[in-house]
């Protein structure tokens, strides 16, 4: 191999080292190993910024405004409205959610479905007396089956379909990928359908306190207030509905397990574990004050708060960091209450508790805390507690126009998918669906960014010569054959969407599976499509893929909970699109 592939390979690794342990987000991961392997050297500046300059990326940005519009206009709410009906058994329960979701991630982003389904899967959850933990799982994977049914059902379909037209093909059609995408949803589906009752923990139980997805916060006792030198039974505080007193912190010491005799002592922390619902309530306890009194005093000076739950995302400036580092209070005009971490008991103060990706907060903010965030980034996700499901506004057809609008031109050849969504979303803002501001808030600017810059990375692997060194060592086990040689690009893919992201996995190993296919006589497109598919294929963690992170919280998971149905999932998967490849191909 030449020395632009070992400094090649060298800075891949040298990346996915640090998207592993957390040192860099995956835009400045990618973005940052396209300018060095540049000023390496390894590629010139129209190879390592190509990305820049292709459709893929302005068109994942007009579908990110697109689902702002569904989002903002309610236009799913009717829908998930009939979903979530009086329950039956689990399995028609779950039918009824994920093959739905699928046929609808096929034309719009999974990201807008899962965020609002999730709260209202949740809600239904608790009040029918189901586990939120059943559903979830099976929702987040449904859509990223659905995805790999048209090009626009992902961002790396549109970058697969990108890197095709760069190297001198057509970009992919509309339903092209359904050859391959529609037969693994249909099997995926029953796959789920079959096995999520069976090996998904009931992480939450409704109507049981201790068992439910458990919030930890603390409060104050009032000096000189009514629960002030009373014992935890005479204040009240031990046989509390739905949440119970861990500990008690005092300056010298701290008091857990905590006995109803325990005498209360004025300013004593009192750290309480339970669901989100008691958790608010407690608020209303006389003689107790939050921890962020001051913060809710001048909150409550405007008298038009709400309850909301957010899901901290991988990037957002909490992840690995305190709310008191970023300054939560004054920057998002809000205070943290109470935490939820699976599998983890957090005590001590918020303020000082290092945050993860994953992570859901209960926060106290002002009403427009949602509008103004839930399109940032920064949170996966953002709901409402004491809100009722919105219905669907006025402008909510000409949302659905819109997505009929994308999805009609290309089929009838009218126009590009590039071309029909730009139109589309020129159209939403034309007719006031969406301000020019709310239009560029919908869009995922990290995302947009990382898939131009996954482009030169691409580029750096076929021009260094790395592609051909890969491809030439999977063909050449002679064992193996072509189907080991596919089998070989599926699961290298989908390990590298795990460790960093999909686009830039399927960016990396197109020019090695355009080498597999023409080494071993398959259809470029085809194995082109394979990798795609795989490449959207994350189904063992809950950070390989932003829809899973976003159920992670409000499911009550723990991390090997995606393991139970994915790894049944995984190799399915592997399995049909291999077979579908080498048939087609």
């Amino acid at each position: 191999m030449s020395a632009e592939g070992w400094i090649t390979l060298a800075v891949l690794a040298v990346m996915v080292a640090g998207l592993i342990r957390g040192r860099v987000s995956p835009p400045a991961g990618v973005i940052g190993a396209t300018a060095l392997l540049y000023v390496l050297g390894v590629t010139t500046a129209e190879q390592a910024f190509s990305g820049f300059a292709n459709t893929a990326p302005i068109t994942v940005a007009g579908l990110y405004v697109l689902a702002g519009a569904v989002d903002k206009t309610g236009a799913l709410q009717p829908v998930v409205s009939r979903l979530l009906a009086a329950p039956k058994t689990v399995r028609l329960d779950l039918a009824r959610l994920v093959v739905p979701s699928a046929l609808g991630s096929a034309f719009l982003a999974n990201t807008p479905i899962v965020a609002m389904l999730t709260p209202a899967v949740t809600k239904w959850a608790d009040e029918k007396g189901r586990s939120a933990s059943t559903f979830l799982i099976p929702l987040s994977y449904a859509t990223i089956l659905g995805g790999a049914m048209t090009a626009i059902g992902t961002s790396t379909n549109l970058v697969a379909s990108g890197l095709l037209e760069g190297a001198g093909f057509e970009a992919l059609g509309l339903f092209e990928l359904a050859t391959i995408g529609l037969p693994l949803a249909a099997i995926g589906l029953v796959a789920i359908l079959i096995l999520a009752p069976l090996v998904l923990p009931e992480r939450r139980r409704p109507r049981k306190a201790q068992a439910g997805r458990s919030f930890t916060v603390t409060m104050m006792v009032e000096p000189g207030g009514p629960a002030d030198g009373k014992s935890v039974h005479e204040a009240g505080l031990r046989a509390l509905s739905g949440v119970y007193l861990v500990e008690i912190a005092r300056p010298n010491h701290t008091i857990a397990p905590v006995r109803p005799t325990q005498t209360l002592r004025g300013g004593d922390r009192l750290v309480f574990a339970g669901r989100v619902d008691d958790i608010v309530d407690l608020q209303g306890i006389a003689g107790l004050t939050t921890a962020e009194s001051d913060a809710l005093d001048e909150l409550n000076a405007d008298r038009d708060v709400a309850f909301f739950e957010v899901v901290v995302g991988p990037s957002s400036p909490l992840a690995g960091r305190t709310p008191a580092d970023v300054g939560f209070r004054q920057r998002y005009n809000g205070a943290i209450l109470a935490v939820h971490r699976s599998g983890e008991q957090l005590g001590g103060k918020l303020g000082a508790t290092r945050l993860q990706t994953g992570d859901t907060l209960l926060v106290v903010a002002e009403k427009g805390f949602r509008t103004r965030w839930r399109d940032s980034g920064e949170f996966l996700l953002v709901s409402r507690l004491d809100a009722e499901m919105s219905t669907a506004s006025s402008k909510s057809t000409l949302a659905l126009g819109a997505i009929v609008l994308v999805v009609l031109l290309p089929l009838l050849d009218l126009m590009s998918v590039t071309r029909s969504t730009i139109l589309a979303a020129i159209l939403l803002v034309g007719a006031g669906v969406l301000r020019p501001r709310e239009a560029r808030d919908a869009v995922d600017v990290n995302v947009v960014l990382m898939i131009g810059g996954a482009f030169g990375l691409g580029q750096a692997v076929s021009t260094s010569g790395l592609a051909d060194q890969i491809s030439s060592t999977l063909l050449t086990l002679e064992f193996a054959g072509t189907f080991g040689a596919v089998v070989g690009v599926l699961v290298t893919t989908m390990i590298l969407t795990e460790l960093i992201t999909n686009a830039a996995a399927v960016a990396l190993i197109f020019p090695i599976a355009l080498d597999i296919a023409d080494g071993s006589g398959l259809d470029p497109r085809v194995m082109v499509i394979g990798a795609a598919i795989a490449g959207s294929s994350s189904f063992l963690t809950p950070v390989g893929y932003q829809t899973n992170t976003m159920v992670y919280g409000p499911g009550g998971y723990r991390f090997t909970d995606y393991l139970r149905l994915g790894v049944p999932l995984s190799l399915l998967s592997v399995v049909v699109v291999s077979a579908m490849v080498t048939t087609l191909g």
